[in-house]
């Protein structure tokens, strides 16, 4: 059954939107919100990224977006394939992610239910400023229609600081048939509003409404 929208899924922690040029992400997402990402950092994987955190009834909350590309600092032996960015020709929101109370324990229980979420990996990024950034996370089965799992463990979540923001309107996944993906969620089992809900369409996307600084609402 299809969900009923709201602001955000109640275990947000961020949305990724990449493309096959980080540059071109951020002149992308400036040019339709007014908003300019701040540097992120590089990841091991060849990727770097650029963040802007989400208010919610213009409060900070930790939620975020991510803006991510290959990294253009460093030589690149082949195609960088983290979140299918060799397949993309623009930028597009390919997923996100959401912070269970314990890691563990929440991919125990989904596997138990009947999907496997993923092995649990420990990630690191160095911001610009030099400090190092450690968390924890699924990489899930490659479907982007599912998020995957994190855990910040000891560092600060990213979506709190010093970044520029930008209002979350609503967050949804559009899907022309929900019944397979609602069964993930229900696997999942992290409870009502955790996840994106899920709104009946003719194409599989995901939908992002922002307001800007004017009140102008944005979809992408």
């Amino acid at each position: 059954m299809t969900r009923t929208a709201h602001a955000a899924p109640a275990l947000l922690d961020h949305i990724v939107i990449a493309g096959p040029d980080l540059a071109g992400v951020i002149a992308w997402f400036a040019e339709r919100t007014g908003v300019t990402a701040a540097p992120g950092g590089a990841h091991p994987t060849g990727t770097a990224n650029a963040l802007v955190a989400l208010t919610v009834d213009g409060q900070r909350v930790p939620h975020y977006i991510e803006l991510i590309g290959p990294n253009p600092e460093v030589e690149h032996e082949g195609p960088v394939t983290t979140f299918g960015i060799d397949g993309l020709d623009a930028p597009r929101i390919v997923t996100y992610a959401v912070h269970p109370d314990d890691i563990e324990q929440a991919v125990a229980s989904s596997r138990a239910r009947g999907y496997d979420p993923g092995e649990i990996w420990d990630l690191s990024r160095r911001r610009p400023d030099g400090e190092l950034l450690e968390w924890r996370l699924t990489r899930g089965s490659g479907d982007f229609a599912v998020p995957f799992l994190i855990e910040w463990g000891n560092t600060p979540q990213p979506g709190l600081s010093d970044i520029p923001t930008i209002e979350l309107v609503s967050f949804e996944r559009v899907v022309a048939d929900d019944a397979a993906l609602s069964a993930v969620h229900d696997a999942l089992g992290l409870g009502d509003d955790a996840l994106v809900p899920l709104v009946t369409g003719d194409a599989d996307s995901y939908r992002l409404t922002l307001r800007n600084a004017q009140g102008d609402e944005v979809v992408l």
